[in-house]
């Protein structure tokens, strides 16, 4: 997702440069939360998914330190998540999907493969890669795909408290973005995207003065829409590989895991920082979607880890959520 994310800042012709300021304080510290606090949104991406998916996620809700997610609207999986969701009210948004990346396990657009062609192969799924959405898709197809996924949770009874985009799509392209800010604009819902001092994010991307700006540029174009924004954004964690040579149990896994989750987490800036995992209880069937079972299981037992939970409380770290951030900021002045 980052390389989107640069691409997409580097070329962002609709924030104009009147926009563009310095970072006096963090959005965090606009919300009400400490000057020094380093506030966390713990989310968990691919609800929906899959069966283990949501198991997982189901889990780590009820016992484990993330308490937010959001939602794939068109992966079979969706009405059982759901259900949960409106049951027990789970801070929940969109992870708004344009790509359909298993070879043998695919889902096809919401809007359907005929209002949307540009976003479909010839087998009338997702395209598998983000380049294959920038090169056949029109912005309006992905703007109409969208809508669809949104206005499909409203029928359902689910309102989500955010959006973010599955593999970064919506983040590939000048047009994609400012449809998924068009998006999140009009409904007054907020939008994953970071757009405050990116310390993190900066360290791990190497992002050109110009980048942050833009970044910044749009933050504060969404703040003053009346959303809340981000000031940071872990997002590494997928990318984190198990060593060869480490046995694949529940015991090394979860230590491994909360490991780099700790070391990274200290590395973080004050502010509002959203941190992205994928936490799945992976069994036999999970391996005929995909290979990265072991990583989303590791992901749900460093979460569901009692240590972990104590790390978090030990370094004064403020966990909350989508639905806080936003209630904190509809009660503050434009």
């Amino acid at each position: 997702m980052f390389r989107y994310l640069i691409c997409a800042a580097s070329l962002l012709l609709f924030c104009q440069q009147r926009y563009v300021h310095a970072q006096d304080s963090t959005y965090a510290m606009r919300l009400g939360f400490p000057d020094t606090a380093r506030v966390l949104i713990l989310h968990m991406d691919d609800a929906g998914m899959s069966f283990d998916s949501d198991s997982g996620i189901i889990r780590v809700l009820q016992q484990g330190a993330a308490r937010s997610t959001s939602v794939m609207m068109p992966c079979p999986w969706v009405p059982h998540m759901v259900r949960y969701i409106i049951q027990h009210h789970v801070d929940a948004g969109l992870h708004l999907t344009l790509t359909s990346e298993w070879k043998d396990y695919r889902w096809m657009p919401v809007a359907g493969a005929a209002a949307v062609p540009g976003l479909v192969d010839s087998t009338g799924h997702f395209w598998p890669d983000v380049a294959d959405v920038v090169k056949h898709a029109s912005p309006q197809e992905v703007s109409r795909e969208i809508e669809a996924q949104l206005a499909m949770a409203e029928r359902m009874g689910f309102y989500p408290t955010h959006l973010d985009s599955h593999m970064g799509t919506l983040f590939a392209t000048p047009a994609f973005l400012q449809a998924y800010v068009q998006l999140g604009i009009s409904h007054h819902i907020p939008i994953m995207l970071p757009g405050g001092h990116d310390s993190y994010l900066n360290k791990q991307m190497r992002l050109s003065p110009e980048q942050l700006q833009q970044l910044q540029a749009l933050g504060k174009m969404l703040w003053q829409a009346g959303l809340p924004v981000l000031d940071d954004l872990h997002n590494t964690s997928y990318d984190w590989k198990i060593p060869t040579n480490m046995p694949r149990d529940d015991d090394h896994l979860r230590k491994w895991r909360v490991a780099l989750y700790e070391k990274t987490l200290l590395e973080l800036k004050p502010g509002l920082t959203m941190v992205i995992m994928h936490c799945t209880d992976a069994s036999c069937i999970f391996q005929k979607i995909s290979d990265s079972g072991d990583i989303r299981k590791a992901d749900m037992l460093a979460m569901l880890d009692p240590g972990f939970q104590a790390f978090l409380r030990q370094h004064g770290f403020i966990i909350t959520t989508w639905r806080e951030v936003m209630q904190r900021r509809a009660a503050i002045q434009q």
